[in-house]
């Protein structure tokens, strides 16, 4: 399991490098299933990962820059998403002479630009049906819909309804004209899950 986490680690490292050299974008890691969002980089990993100084993260930090996660005992946490704010905040600042209220305003519209080109290249896939969530900092964002979900779903309406004393016919008529007796759990589900 030890192996598994660190080289897991390892090749959200090399994600991260990729990102910060340009030769990788959040869209391209996301779409070969890296998690963007998963906090697994400690303040120095980031620093170093970067090139950033700790107290320049720090800084970042407390001007709404990035965002880090924190653990339970209050630890800074980084994922892909901070590490490539991070790199675009440094090269605007360094190479462009961006100050940093600048910087937000321009992260915060990248990010907006990001999202609707996925939902545009979304929109013109049209095989695939999305289903919307609240993210950790509230913000909507997509969820892309699994046919493994929707057979789980499946499967769990027809073990429902071949339960031992259950009249199916009775319960499919009922669904169908609407009687007061059926709940709409019988006919409906939803899957939540936290992380």
């Amino acid at each position: 399991m030890a192996r598994l986490a660190n080289q897991m680690k390892q090749l959200y490292a090399m994600c991260a490098t990729a990102l910060v050299m340009g030769r990788a974008d959040l869209d391209g890691a996301d779409d070969v299933g890296f998690d963007i969002e998963l906090p697994i980089f400690t303040v120095g990993q980031t620093a170093e990962l970067a090139n950033i100084h700790p107290q320049t993260l720090r800084q970042y930090d407390r001007l709404g820059l990035v965002r880090p996660q924190r653990t339970d005992g209050g630890a800074r946490r980084y994922c892909l998403r901070d590490i490539a704010r991070l790199t675009r905040a440094q090269r605007l600042s360094q190479d462009e002479g961006i100050n940093l209220s600048g910087i937000a305003r321009i992260l915060v519209l990248e990010e907006e630009n990001r999202q609707l080109r996925r939902e545009v290249k979304r929109m013109q896939t049209g095989d695939q049906e999305s289903v919307f969530a609240a993210g950790r900092d509230g913000n909507i964002v997509e969820v892309q819909r699994s046919n493994r979900a929707r057979l789980w779903r499946n499967a769990i309406r027809r073990e429902t309804r071949e339960l031992p004393g259950r009249d199916t016919a009775a319960d499919t008529a009922a669904g169908a004209t609407g009687d007061s007796n059926s709940t709409p759990a019988d006919f409906k589900s939803m899957v939540l899950w936290g992380w």
